[in-house]
């Protein structure tokens, strides 16, 4: 028992080891400029990822082709980055208001712009977790590339494998039949490494409206890509831009964020009212509050859960559509980001809803604010939090805002329990650090217990990257008396820009009332249940909408317990 402990501390603290040196190593990239993924500058990030194995990517230490991992990393880089030769990050330097047309990645928020054939332009506003991320992913995907390389590439590099020529011939084709795919789809799985079965169950998951095959096309550009760089010496370049580099740290788009918000409040006459603060979707906060007013006609049968449920799928958009017009009506005002941010913002001036109209007994005396923020992703959840704190400066005056509650709720890999259960966090405990922020928690794991969903209480472990992870290092902060019980990206950001905010700085009250829950979207421990396995579907609406509820119901209640 205890050389297993050992091995398994050892294994542990070798991981760790690992992602101090990627974060190292990214910084000096970073300030460096530029550098070659698959080159000697690159070679510190590949070995890294080799010593890890994050879980989310699979078998990237195999020779056989990653397929998962491949999925889950090119839903977050933009359409027509395995065609680029050069990748440049850049700060927001106007591209919106030029010819190009921005490609979105299907599962992140971030401009990107394909400046030509050999080069795609990433718009980093969201901080250094946003650049750790991409430059993670990009270095998967290249070594997956030269994994297909070596499978294809013979006589030294003087010719190819007969299945890379048929697929060379397909991608050139406008369209495939059936019978083609499938042929196809055969010389492809050879020099992947994977079975036929395998990939034909992938190949549609990669595909668009407008390309059926596009798995057929990332796996042949992938692999052209990397012959070049063996054969023809023409690296693969990841540049950072000077703006880029210059901007980084300085809270420009979280100001510009927290202004707009503080100016919206103003505006209405809001400033001087008791607010709350969210860190939710865009959905759950106005759901609880008026779907059911909203479509009594439409699901007048329906129970509440069968109603978020149908709100939840993206075919209903019309009754999605009357909620949000309902919401406009009773009080509700959205801020469409503008900043750079990427985060959304509703603000629910409590006193317009009408009673009959509500869930909730709203106080017309007393009737908050509450300000519902989307989702920050790493470090931005300290900038913005940060800045939206501050003390409003209107001509020449300095207005403090009376913050009364913060409510931070999220997804977050558990560790103990699976998909769609909760955490309650009593602490955040940053990874790579010793730093540790106790969290005097308003919600308990009684107000969320009895509702058929099971509940953790511990510690939550807030890290660099989610796609870093491996099971060494979570089993270890799980079975030790860290008492870890999942892992998220932004809470103790969250946590020190509050403690600033309220204990340090006086910005706002000192006793400002603190909840935080989280949702399970993916248990890393088990073979899977990663986050590259899929996502949470209707299993992620009941506890989404029960911490929901359960944070309302704390802001409405008159002792504010």
């Amino acid at each position: 028992m205890n050389t297993f402990n050992i091995q398994g501390r050892s294994k542990a603290q070798e991981s760790s080891n690992a992602i101090e040196r990627m974060y190292i190593t990214m910084r000096h990239l970073f300030n460096r400029g530029y550098y070659k993924p698959m080159g000697i500058s690159g070679e510190s990030l590949r070995e890294s990822l080799f010593t890890l194995r994050p879980e989310i990517y699979g078998a990237i230490a195999e020779e056989k082709v990653e397929l998962q991992g491949l999925l889950y990393v090119i839903d977050r880089l933009p359409i027509g980055i395995e065609e680029c030769t050069y990748i440049n990050l850049t700060s927001d330097e106007g591209y919106k208001n030029s010819h190009f047309k921005p490609i979105i990645p299907k599962k992140r928020r971030r401009n990107c712009y394909r400046i030509d054939e050999d080069q795609m332009n990433i718009e980093v506003t969201r901080g250094r977790s946003e650049i750790y991320d991409i430059l993670t992913h990009l270095t998967f995907l290249f070594i997956e590339s030269h994994k297909i390389m070596c499978s294809v590439l013979i006589e030294d590099g003087k010719d190819y494998t007969r299945d890379w020529k048929k697929l060379e011939l397909a991608v050139k084709k406008d369209s495939l039949t059936e019978e083609e795919r499938e042929t196809i789809i055969s010389h492809v799985a050879n020099f992947l490494g994977r079975t036929y079965q395998e990939v034909r169950a992938f190949h549609p998951l990669f595909s668009t409206l407008d390309d059926k095959d596009r798995f057929l096309k990332i796996i042949y550009y992938l692999g052209s890509k990397a012959i070049r760089e063996v054969v023809e010496d023409q690296k693969r370049i990841v540049t950072f831009s000077p703006v880029l580099r210059e901007r980084l740290g300085h809270h420009i788009y979280g100001e510009r964020w927290a202004n707009r918000i503080k100016n919206t409040l103003a505006e209405n006459n809001l400033l001087d009212r008791e607010l709350h603060i969210i860190s939710a979707n865009m959905h759950s906060v106005m759901n609880t509050l008026f779907a059911e007013a909203a479509l009594s006609n439409e699901l007048q049968k329906s129970s509440k859960l069968e109603i978020y449920e149908f709100l939840s799928d993206t075919a209903n958009g019309k009754l999605r559509l009357k909620v949000n017009e309902h919401a406009m009506s009773n009080g509700m005002i959205f801020i469409d980001d503008q900043s750079g941010t990427n985060i959304d913002v509703q603000i629910f001036d409590t006193s317009k809803i009408k009673i009959e109209n509500c869930s909730f007994k709203v106080s017309e005396e007393n009737a908050p604010v509450i300000i519902v923020m989307d989702y920050a992703f790493g470090e931005q959840a300290y900038e913005t939090m940060d800045e939206l704190l501050k003390p409003f400066k209107k001509e020449g005056k300095k207005f403090h805002l009376d913050v009364a509650s913060i409510s931070i709720m999220g997804k977050a890999g558990i560790l103990e329990g699976g998909k769609g259960d909760i955490m309650i966090p009593k602490a955040h405990v940053f990874e790579g650090t010793a730093d540790n922020y106790p969290v005097k928690n308003k919600l308990k794991k009684k107000h969320l217990a009895g509702n058929g969903i099971d509940v953790y209480e511990g510690s939550m472990i807030t890290v660099l990257g989610t796609s870093l992870q491996n099971r060494e290092i979570l089993r270890f902060f799980n079975e030790s008396t860290w008492d870890v019980i999942g892992l998220e990206m932004e809470g103790a950001h969250y946590q020190k820009a509050i403690q600033a905010a309220s204990k340090i700085r006086g910005n706002i009250k000192s006793k400002v009332k603190v909840r935080y829950a989280y949702y399970a979207s993916d248990n890393p421990l088990e073979t899977g249940s990663t986050l590259a396995s899929g996502g949470l579907g209707t299993s992620g609406v009941k506890p989404t909408y029960l911490i929901t509820e359960k944070i309302l119901e704390q802001i409405f209640q008159p002792d504010g317990k």
